[in-house]
């Protein structure tokens, strides 16, 4: 008798925006169809149904004893690196008998990154000169200095080939720059048209408040002309891209950076984060913990140890 492959599931951030959260949930269906071999289900750390707790639960429910997680992350901050693997190891604790990997985030994927540029040229109305157009990529900020890095290498990136006259970096939240920063070095470096980029895989509030504060900017500031893209949003390429990181977590093929992981390296400034031991993240949703999080990240969170794959690293040294 074949052994069936694992099940796939996906894990979520979570939005208090109705629209967000029915994105992911559409999203999660979608790549069920696309795969009818594999159970497949889906789950929200914080914010939103279903809890991932749910999710596991109705993977076992259907007989599901081995299953891969992937987290629908651009960047590794504090959720990827810690909440997500804590709450993976509190349901094995949970369904005896489960076994699990754990894959990567999707990062800056080239497969992401010519969404962005479709993005872009949306904005932009399909023009195809793109040397006098500045981009600013507006991450979700984090306290993870590694998180943020991993938005301006996706900044650089986007750069690299395709014309713009730049592409600079900001955050919605969290850390600096922030939105109008951000737009003031645009301008001080010269530029006239300025496209706003939200590096955001779905709809919600953060992405809603880089709009809005974009506009705020332009309003200010009529010399200069600014547009907003959209985000990245349920496209073929993104769906590719976590089935790849799915068959990535299912052959133990993972190559997730440890080299500059605040739960592990002194970084100036987060000494105290270093061999912080890790901790479930409850849902408010799940019966017992009916304390809600009015944050959507970067809280303090002991991350002592992630699981990267089938093997777990111990940042307690």
């Amino acid at each position: 008798m074949t052994t069936p492959p694992p099940a796939l599931l996906i894990a979520g951030h979570g939005t208090r925006d109705d629209a967000g959260a029915e994105a992911f949930r559409a999203f999660v269906r979608e790549v069920g169809r696309r795969r009818p071999d594999l159970p497949v289900a889906g789950g929200f750390i914080e914010l939103s149904p279903p809890p991932l707790g749910e999710a596991v639960a109705e993977l076992v429910g259907q007989g599901v004893r081995r299953f891969a997680a992937v987290p629908l992350m651009l960047v590794s901050a504090g959720h990827a690196k810690g909440d997500i693997p804590a709450a993976l190891a509190r349901e094995k604790e949970r369904h005896p008998g489960i076994s699990y990997s754990y894959g990567r985030p999707l990062g800056p994927h080239p497969a992401l990154l010519s969404v962005l540029e479709r993005r872009l040229d949306e904005a932009l109305g399909g023009r195809g000169d793109h040397s006098d157009v500045t981009v600013l990529l507006v991450g979700r900020g984090s306290t993870d200095p590694d998180a943020n890095a991993e938005v301006f290498k996706a900044a650089r990136l986007l750069w690299e080939g395709r014309g713009y006259a730049g592409v600079e970096t900001a955050f919605v939240s969290l850390a600096a720059p922030d939105v109008p920063a951000g737009l003031d070095r645009c301008a001080r470096l010269g530029a006239r048209r300025i496209v706003v980029l939200p590096y955001f895989l779905f709809t919600g509030i953060l992405p809603d408040r880089v709009r809005q504060q974009a506009e705020e900017w332009a309003a200010a500031h009529s010399g200069t002309e600014v547009r907003c893209a959209d985000v990245i949003g349920p496209e073929p390429e993104l769906l590719d891209l976590v089935l790849e990181r799915y068959e990535e977590a299912v052959k133990g093929d993972l190559r997730m950076n440890c080299d500059s992981c605040v739960y592990r390296i002194a970084l100036p400034g987060f000494e105290d984060k270093v061999g912080m031991p890790q901790q479930p993240h409850f849902h408010p949703d799940e019966d017992g913990h009916g304390h809600g999080h009015g944050h959507g990240h970067g809280h303090g969170h002991g991350h002592g140890h992630h699981h990267h794959g089938g093997h777990t690293h111990s940042h307690a040294h």
